[in-house]
């Protein structure tokens, strides 16, 4: 088993709305920001937030660099035409005061964020970010046992609207 992952590389156009989301909206520290120049023309730019537990978000905002595009579509789901949800990531929170908490933070700087949704095994809240891309803080609320491995359940889709 390995230890976790390292980061999770993700693209934005705007790399400053980016910032100021991820950093002043839910802030996560960021540790790198980097320019590389290109040697065929233009450059780079990569960001890591913390997210904690030696684990970063990396976007990369490219900037004229031949054979990308600058109109491609950043939010993952939508330019791939699934359905909202099907590819998206998801951060911990240690507990329901604090996905709460979480919430609150979030509804006050103006974000749409669901209500605290009962998942089973957690408590989650979902929203997107500048780059149309889904986030959820879930909070567990039991450890997985066998009964997960063959567990049926039913749910709502959530369609675009």
């Amino acid at each position: 088993m390995s230890v976790g992952f390292s980061h999770v590389g993700l693209s934005t156009h705007d790399m400053e709305k980016t910032c100021r989301f991820y950093e002043g909206v839910l802030g996560f520290a960021r540790v790198v920001d980097e320019i590389t120049h290109i040697d065929q023309g233009g450059h780079l730019r990569q960001v890591f937030f913390d997210v904690g537990g030696g684990q970063y978000v990396v976007f990369m905002e490219p900037k004229n660099v031949p054979g990308i595009s600058a109109s491609y579509d950043p939010g993952i789901n939508s330019a791939l035409g699934t359905p909202a949800g099907m590819y998206h990531f998801a951060f911990r929170e240690p507990s329901l005061e604090r996905l709460q908490a979480r919430r609150e933070s979030l509804l006050s700087a103006g974000v749409e964020v669901s209500e605290i949704i009962d998942l089973g095994t957690a408590k989650s809240v979902f929203l997107a970010d500048p780059n149309n891309i889904q986030i959820e803080f879930a909070c567990h609320t039991r450890p997985f046992d066998a009964s997960d491995l063959c567990r049926v359940s039913h749910a709502a889709v959530a369609l675009d609207g």
